[in-house]
């Protein structure tokens, strides 16, 4: 009988919504999840979207979303937690830290020759300054620096309206929770919701002490060009960026524009080979839009991108849920299926396939427990297991061998978090086309700071995988190596012959997973857009933005670094599942889905009442007031959230506002604009920083938006020790970031930093697999090592 990946785990869900969404993920790739509810529902229950306005426990399609799968329990007592803990693998808690109950607290301190691991999620993290502060989505985008680079430089900091901050933070602990499993040892996890989301930031904060850059809002520019674009009934995301990977893209707009009578020299007369979008000045960059632009405003975005689908055209449409809804891609690949009463239920976030058909697809087998179906859980003891895996403190994933193809953010991202915990990460690559992201900075192939970032703690080796002799090394490394992990478009790897189907005759217990932008298969799979086209695809442009002006999408082109979540998690999974079984399997996972997956209970409101939240700013609808105020200084923002009429007396009583007709959410909700301005006036004046903590002391949510250099000067992330100084051979001394969890039992860190472009090409033949100096020789001769 096919069982998941994760089957036999049991966890234990105790918290919010970044619990809840961590639990499904889990839930999805096979665990057994009970989760735990007050007698009178979780809170969730009665959060929007709600089916058809409806008010009673089932009705929150939020809820649904999140909780498909599980089981459900009401515990008499909070004592009652430990001893179903103790026949638990995975206890996750997400608790405010003055919250926590001494049941929780019990459970951490516990000694039993078998315990769970305890995965403890809080804002800022479970030590330093800040580990007590309060912090919703709202605050977390705040502090981690991703906020302040994400909106129009004329306005406030934006947050995207769905929380993109929960999405970030409930992979991580997915991640954080299987990497605990795979130490073989009960650990204390803390994961810091903050540092989760600083890293969506594609090492911006890291490179400050470099740069002095602060990070900027740039609106529907990014770099110098624009990259969103208004068309005929919507949005498009379209780059004007330079470099070999997208010649071809503005070759193809220069020949569309012809054909419609809209060349001009600026294009038609250009040799797009040598184009730099850094380096040409600003009036030739406004002649090369203005063209496009009345292009783009003659076509609707479902004509535009089938253009996009049949040519090399980088452009995709800023996706509303009722878009993605009618996507043939997502209905090929079926990505919405009947959940109990909802149709058109996103289902999972990645395809699995293995030779054998032993292993289950992702996603949920149930849908959500009802409230009324709770019910006593009596998981039986397990005797403890004896690790196998490394003495006390062994890195969590040490031993553990992945040899990664690909290029840009979305592999190194997810293989990253296993270089970081003692896993040997390999990367192939090729001085006959480098990584592009290793051009991303002026003087070399070795000076990308980003590059860097990306790939700390990794080893390098050149081969030509145009040569049949490469190939045969690439081979020879897959039988090496326990997983594969590769983000090319799906025709390259099955041209290479290197694909799943291909390498698993030979190796039957192949772990891989494939990251493509749209999956492996579909009628739109070889569309070849990068992040920027993905965030538009995924819905999160449309959600991210003012409602009077263009989406955006979140700073980072978050398919970039959302999807690498999924997909570390994923290959944690499947290794865990081979480890069981002795078996392989192939994930299939489509950076586009994994990002509308986090989406799912927007797409739920349209699929199920016809109506979607659009972009709204920093509002929200159950919070007056939720949004980010000025204060003294330049470009200087506090956020505040009031959840509870409760809090809004307090605030009100620190800001002077005396009337009593905000007294209620109702209130405020109609006067918005007025609450907000009164809030503006009141801070505009003041320290920032002292204000947040004068308003979280009163238990107020109000925390600083921080920026690139404040969150380098931070002294609550220095004791986290968020950055890690490290020597780079050609950069000299620079700062890489940590992941956003630590281990109580397992070290972490990097052993040495991005490597060089075939920087151990000898080592790994030699060492690895054995290759004798003459046979390396001869292979380089031939060029196969390139």
């Amino acid at each position: 009988m096919a069982e998941g990946l994760l089957a036999g785990v049991r966890v234990l869900e105790h918290g919010g919504e970044v619990a809840q969404r961590a639990g499904r993920i889990l839930a999805d790739l096979g665990a057994d999840v009970v989760k735990i509810e007050p007698r009178d529902g979780d809170p969730l229950r009665r959060s929007a979207p709600l089916i058809r306005q409806r008010s009673d426990a089932e009705a929150s399609l939020r809820f649904a979303a999140w909780n498909a799968g599980k089981r459900n329990t009401v515990l008499s007592t909070d004592n009652d937690l430990v001893p179903l803990a103790m026949s638990a693998d995975v206890v996750i808690v997400e608790l405010h830290p003055t919250d926590t109950t001494s049941a929780v607290a019990q459970l951490t301190a516990v000694d039993a020759e078998r315990k769970p691991s305890v995965v403890s999620i809080t804002p800022f993290g479970g030590d330093g300054p800040r580990s007590h502060w309060r912090a919703g989505d709202l605050g977390v985008m705040a502090a981690s620096g991703n906020m302040h680079v994400t909106g129009d430089p004329d306005r406030a900091p934006l947050r995207c309206t769905e929380p993109a901050g929960y999405a970030h933070a409930a992979t991580e602990v997915a991640m954080a929770a299987l990497t605990a499993l795979a130490s073989g040892r009960p650990q204390q996890v803390d994961v810091s919701m903050q540092e989760a989301v600083m890293i969506a930031s594609m090492c911006g904060p890291a490179q400050y002490p470099a740069t002095g850059s602060r990070g900027r809002r740039s609106g529907a520019v990014t770099g110098r060009t624009r990259e969103v674009w208004r068309c005929k009934d919507g949005h498009v995301s379209f780059g004007l960026r330079g470099g070999g990977a997208r010649v071809a893209n503005l070759q193809t707009i220069t020949r569309l524009l012809e054909e419609e009578g809209l060349g001009t020299p600026a294009l038609s007369e250009r040799d797009w080979t040598a184009y730099s979008h850094e380096r040409a000045t600003d009036d030739e960059l406004r002649a090369i839009e203005a063209p496009i632009a009345s292009y783009f405003q003659r076509h609707t975005m479902a004509e535009l991108f089938a253009l996009a689908c049949t040519t090399p055209l980088l452009l995709a449409p800023a996706n509303t849920a009722a878009e993605l809804l009618r996507s043939t891609q997502l209905r090929d690949r079926g990505f919405f299926v009947s959940i109990g009463e909802l149709d058109d239920f996103p289902l999972s976030f990645a395809k699995l396939e293995d030779v054998d058909g032993g292993v289950a697809q992702a996603g949920p087998r149930s849908p959500a427990p009802r409230l009324d179906s709770a019910t006593s859980i009596a998981w039986p003891r397990r005797p403890p297991s004896p690790s196998a895996l490394g003495e006390p403190g062994a890195p969590a994933w040490q031993g553990t061998r992945i040899l990664e193809f690909g290029a840009g953010a979305a592999g190194p991202i997810a293989t990253r978090y296993f270089a970081e915990h003692g896993a040997t990460v390999i990367r192939v690559e090729s001085r006959l086309r480098p990584d592009f992201l290793r051009i991303y900075a002026a003087g070399g192939l070795e000076t990308s700071p980003l590059f860097n970032g990306l790939n700390v703690g990794k080893l390098s080796v050149s081969l030509n995988l145009k040569h049949p002799d490469g190939v045969a090394v690439a081979r020879r490394l897959v039988s090496w190596a326990d997983a594969v992990s590769e983000n090319f478009a799906p025709r390259a790897m099955r041209g290479l012959g290197l694909d799943y189907a291909t390498l698993s005759v030979d190796k039957p217990d192949l772990v891989m997973v494939s990251a493509c932008l749209m999956g492996q298969t579909g009628p739109q799979r070889d569309y070849p857009g990068f992040g920027g086209q993905g965030s538009a695809l995924c819905g999160y442009a449309a959600l991210t933005g003012w409602p009077d002006r263009e989406p955006l999408g979140p700073y980072g082109t978050i398919t970039d670094s959302l999807a690498p979540r999924f997909v570390a998690t994923c290959l944690a999974a499947a290794l865990l599942y081979k480890r069981r079984t002795g078996r392989g399997v192939h994930v299939d996972l489509s950076q586009v889905e994994a990002a509308a997956f986090s989406l799912s209970p927007w797409l739920l409101d349209q699929a199920v009442n016809g109506t979607s939240t659009v972009r709204m700013g920093n509002r929200s609808p159950l919070a007056v007031p939720h949004g980010a105020f000025p204060c003294a200084g330049d470009d200087r923002w506090l956020v505040i959230a009031v959840w509870s009429d409760d809090e809004w007396a307090r605030l009100a009583s620190l800001t002077g506002v005396g009337d009593t007709t905000l007294a209620t959410l109702a209130g405020r909700q109609a006067r918005v604009d007025e609450v907000e301005a009164l809030l503006a006036d009141w801070t505009s004046a003041r320290d920032r920083d002292s204000t947040a903590q004068l308003l979280q002391e009163a238990g107020i949510e109000a925390v600083p938006v921080e920026d690139w250099g404040d969150l380098h000067d931070d002294p609550h992330i220095a004791r986290r020790h968020h950055f890690v100084p490290i020597e780079h051979p050609v950069q000299g001394h620079c700062l890489v970031e940590r992941n956003g969890f630590r281990l109580s039992d397992a070290q972490s860190g990097y052993a040495r930093p991005g490597p060089l472009l075939g920087e151990h090409t000898d080592d790994v033949l030699g060492g690895i697999l054995g290759l004798t100096a003459t046979q390396r020789h001869e292979l380089a001769e031939s060029g196969a090592l390139q």
